[in-house]
């Protein structure tokens, strides 16, 4: 099994749940149509401030951004629940000793799942702390046996124009798909995420199965993987092929990389108040102890 990775970060931490699973609705104004400046009302009670009112159900499920049921932000809950989950499994494949379609309970009864608490930065300048319970990826790469040749790891999100409305309209080229370095995916603090909160994950979120990588930013962490595959050369991603000059393969959290269109020197953190200074990025988003290693040498303005 993989090293096992244990944080400074608990649970007085953690960014409240109801701001976790409301953040589309708390987060108000937009900066080049993404959601950027507004935040919540309320602060975490660990830094002093009010503990915030819950949001009711309706509210916590209604705002999410999902494209595959949608890009509205109440499209998710309206068409998540579409999504047949059970059976599931991954198909593993590539350069590994032992391709095969994994069931869903197979893996799980392989892994050691753990909680993990992350900060969580996203591309659109916001960010979070998040109790994932999960396991390393590395296990699960393991589990499949990688082969000396292999370089590279690529994801899969699950693709059911029948069950995903939103995958019937050209917003990305799907399947939805990412990678990692195989460096990047066997270190410790890479995650295969199954639950937020001690729950399962909700299917609006990524259920049953996503990947978690906290020092890059939140659209790497890919949904719904079906499929996992190991290659000698760089992967497609999503994003990346949708607009390459403000999504590279990297996107690590890099306070001195601007997106094309805004800063990401600072971040407004959600549950902070609703006149909160932004704070500074940090970066790798405050894990560069464990991974600034994985890019010595590299000129990251170059390979962002």
């Amino acid at each position: 099994m993989a090293h096992r990775w244990t944080g400074q970060l608990t649970r007085q931490d953690v960014t409240p749940e109801a701001a976790w699973l409301n953040r589309r609705q708390i987060i108000g104004a937009g900066l080049g149509g993404l959601a950027l400046a507004g935040l919540g009302q309320g602060a975490r009670a660990a830094e002093g401030g009010d503990a915030l009112e819950p949001n009711s159900w309706d509210e916590i499920t209604s705002y999410n951004n999902y494209y595959e049921f949608g890009t509205g932000k109440e499209d998710p809950k309206r068409n998540a629940d579409q999504l047949t989950i059970e059976p599931w499994s991954v198909k593993i494949d590539g350069l590994v000793d032992r391709p095969g379609d994994y069931a869903f309970d197979e893996i799980l009864s392989n892994m050691t799942l753990e909680e993990r608490i992350y900060r969580f930065r996203c591309v659109e300048a916001w960010s979070m702390v998040v109790p994932w319970t999960g396991f390393e990826l590395a296990d699960l790469l393991e589990l499949a046996g990688v082969q000396s040749s292999a370089k590279y790891v690529a994801f899969e999100t699950v693709l059911r124009p029948d069950e995903m409305p939103g995958t019937r309209y050209n917003v990305l080229d799907w399947p939805y798909v990412e990678g990692l370095r195989l460096d990047e995916a066997m270190h410790p603090l890479t995650i295969m995420a199954t639950g937020i909160y001690d729950r399962d994950i909700p299917k609006q979120n990524g259920a049953p199965l996503r990947l978690v990588v906290p020092w890059k930013y939140g659209f790497k962490s890919i949904k719904s993987i079906v499929r996992i595959s190991l290659t000698d050369s760089e992967p497609p991603t999503a994003w990346n092929k949708a607009n390459p000059r403000e999504y590279g393969f990297y996107s690590n959290v890099n306070p001195e990389v601007d997106h094309p269109r805004w800063s990401q020197a600072t971040e407004r953190e959600i549950g902070g108040g609703l006149f909160s200074k932004r704070k500074p990025t940090l970066m790798f988003n405050g894990y560069g102890e464990e991974v600034a290693s994985l890019y010595a040498g590299m000129d990251l303005q170059k390979n962002f």
